[in-house]
């Protein structure tokens, strides 16, 4: 099974993120003939996707993390790529700003980075990025991609993961959420007690809740407890 197959086989156009010179453009134009288009900013990547596959929709020639997405995709994109290891975290952040937008990503990312997006809490990948792609996806841990399908192999381990529009949705303050849960993980070895307790008031803070770590408690954990902070 490769990325293309994993997306799903609706109207939405595709929007590659990153294709260099095509290694993943061509399976996506194999299964989406008249659907691909690509973001990518290096001239010369951008000169042979122009040579090699005219059938792609439209090239955009600009920085995906400062690309209005509403503008070119008013009605949703999907979203994919082996996406730059390099911000492929701020890449996700995008898509979360823009999740009314996106019904599903599909994605290579360095291992390390893929498990923590996918992570439960309780695992000691669990963390900022978990807890707020939860917010808005689902997310699945599809399968990993050895060193020796790189030419040249990598440093770095390589997995392939997807999100999925959660059909949940939670009424809460997401900027004042997002305030707590990096404040939590800030001291990630420390009682949740020490790393928050400017949101709360002494008396709050004795609750036992406190005395767990923030890799313990599950996103619905954060939003009751952002509902009870001194805003």
């Amino acid at each position: 099974m490769d990325i293309a197959e994993l997306i799903e086989n609706n109207s939405l156009p595709i929007l590659e993120v990153g294709p260099g010179t095509g290694a993943l453009t061509q399976f996506l134009l194999q299964r989406f003939p008249d659907g691909v288009s690509v973001c990518e900013i290096d001239v010369r990547s951008i000169a042979y996707l122009k040579s090699h596959y005219p059938s792609i929709v439209h090239i955009y020639e600009e920085d995906f993390l400062k690309m209005d997405l509403e503008k070119y995709f008013p009605d949703g994109v999907i979203i994919a790529g082996n996406f730059p290891y390099n911000i492929s975290s701020q890449i996700v952040f995008k898509i979360l700003e823009n999740h009314d937008l996106i019904p599903q990503m599909v994605g290579m990312f360095q291992k390390e980075v893929a498990q923590r997006i996918c992570a439960t809490n309780g695992s000691k990948q669990y963390g900022i990025l978990s807890v707020l792609t939860k917010l808005y996806f689902t997310s699945n841990y599809e399968f990993e991609v050895d060193k020796s399908a790189f030419d040249p192999p990598p440093k770095v381990q390589s997995a392939v993961i997807s999100l999925s529009r959660s059909t949940q949705t939670y009424n809460v303050d997401v900027a004042h959420l997002k305030k707590l849960v990096k404040a939590a993980f800030g001291l990630r070895r420390k009682k949740l007690r020490n790393s928050v307790r400017g949101f709360f008031d002494a008396n709050t803070l004795e609750n036992e809740v406190f005395d767990l770590r923030p890799e313990q408690l599950s996103l619905d954990d954060f939003i009751a407890l952002s509902e009870l902070t001194n805003k």
